[in-house]
């Protein structure tokens, strides 16, 4: 592979460009923890102080760090837990258990998930419990020192607090929330969540048990410190192992920053979410784009990963579908018209799709096991769901399905489907 020209060039440019997609992509990936979290230094300062009181001291503490996504709610959390580990008392004494209301669905799986954190699952064995209490109560005893006189301090991080709301009788928030405001044992519980009303969602005797503490954070992220970012992380630093070519990088970058296009692409990213890890997402898909033939960032490599990043994909997914399931999603759309939004079910899909077949000289009749296979894939796919669980004990053909696709989306997949019927689009766009 020849070299480039130039009195500091020593790298091949294939070379080159996989040590900065190396360097760049784990820059991007693997996010470090700042020193000190910026603009929050307060709040940080509040949370470091409320669990270093229940680490060292053994002084139970509950408290919810709200603020929309993207705000730096975890950042803080990991900042906190870094700092306050530094101390060998809570290095010692400390243990963690980590829930999230998107993986710990109701409170038998997040009490497995509770024990396995906590490595007590010897200690509990085949032991049965009459309630969620007796077992939460006794994972607590176990964890008492030898002496049986104090137990080590535990630190619950509920991640979606919100979600644990929607428990059965909200038992696992009741529980932990109990211990932390009585004596039992010494119990932090720091939930993280994005919604501002997450206190109407708790139970009375859930709500009265909390301590009332909350931490907001707000983002404050401008678009220019928005452009900051990308600049920031797509420059080379000065060690780079071939100056020239890390020199026109960084030229490229600043071009890029200034670049009227490439403004318009990230003021859109920015409206849609201020979040740093979807911006990161966005450079990633980018920086993938760059070869030996185009060895920088382009606007339009900015440009086609955007379109990425926003394309739809449950439109992708409709392009994917048979001519009948794609009839089937049709009459969807038409009978969510004609019923304003109201559940239907197969039955009246199908009898929506013959009304289609009587005037069609393209589409040939289906059989009635053929159709029902076809509307069961669709909700295998998830384009379509049941509107309760209760309706899985009714007739397969009555059961009442809610569309989770938008008629835009519908209209739009259609545009793009392979030698689609004519006759389908012209269906597709009539009134009825």
């Amino acid at each position: 592979m020849s070299k480039r020209k130039g009195k500091d060039a020593h790298l091949p440019i294939g070379e080159c460009i996989a040590q900065v997609q190396g360097l760049l992509r784990e820059r991007l990936c693997c996010q470090k923890l700042p020193v000190r979290p910026e603009g929050v230094e307060a709040q940080h300062q509040h949370l470091l102080e409320l669990l270093r009181r229940t680490a060292v001291h053994g002084e139970s503490n509950s408290v919810l760090i709200v603020g929309p996504r993207g705000a730096g709610k975890t950042m803080l959390m990991k900042c906190v837990l870094r700092d306050l580990l530094e101390e060998k008392e809570v290095q010692k004494n400390l243990l963690q258990v980590q829930l999230s209301g998107l993986l710990q669905t109701d409170d038998r799986i997040a009490l497995k998930e509770i024990t396995r954190q906590l490595q007590l699952e010897n200690v509990v064995g085949d032991r049965v419990f009459g309630s969620f209490a007796e077992n939460l109560a006794f994972l607590l005893e176990a964890l008492k020192r030898g002496d049986r006189s104090s137990s080590r301090p535990v630190l619950f991080v509920l991640d979606e607090f919100d979600l644990f709301a929607h428990h059965k009788n909200q038992t696992l928030l009741y529980n932990l929330l109990d211990v932390s405001q009585s004596a039992q044992a010494p119990v932090a519980v720091v939930g993280v969540t994005c919604r501002l009303d997450v206190l109407e969602l708790l139970e009375k005797r859930v709500k009265s048990r909390f301590s009332h503490r909350q931490i907001h954070l707000l983002s404050g992220t401008t678009f220019s410190r928005y452009q900051e970012r990308v600049r920031t992380q797509l420059c080379l630093p000065g060690g780079f192992p071939d100056p020239k070519f890390a020199q026109d990088w960084n030229a490229s970058v600043e071009a890029l920053s200034e670049d009227k296009s490439a403004q318009e692409v990230l003021q859109r990213h920015f409206n849609s979410s201020k979040d740093f890890r979807s911006l990161h997402v966005l450079l990633i898909r980018c920086l993938s784009r760059v070869s030996a033939d185009k060895p920088f960032i382009r606007p339009a490599d900015l440009q086609e990963a955007s379109r990425l990043c926003f394309e739809d994909a449950n439109a992708n997914m409709l392009h994917g579908l048979s001519i009948l399931e794609l009839c089937l999603i049709i009459a969807m759309k038409h009978l969510s018209i004609i019923y304003d939004g109201e559940p239907f079910n197969l039955q009246m899909v199908h009898n929506e799709f013959k009304k289609f077949l009587k005037r069609s000289r393209s589409i040939y009749s289906f059989e009635q096991p053929v159709v029902m296979k076809a509307f069961e894939h669709l909700q295998e796919l998830e384009l379509i769901r049941p509107v309760d669980s209760a309706a899985s004990k009714s007739q397969r053909e009555y059961r009442l399905m809610s569309i989770m696709l938008d008629h835009s989306q519908i209209t739009e997949a259609l545009q793009k489907y392979p030698q689609c019927p004519t006759e389908v689009k012209q269906w597709a766009t009539s009134p009825f």
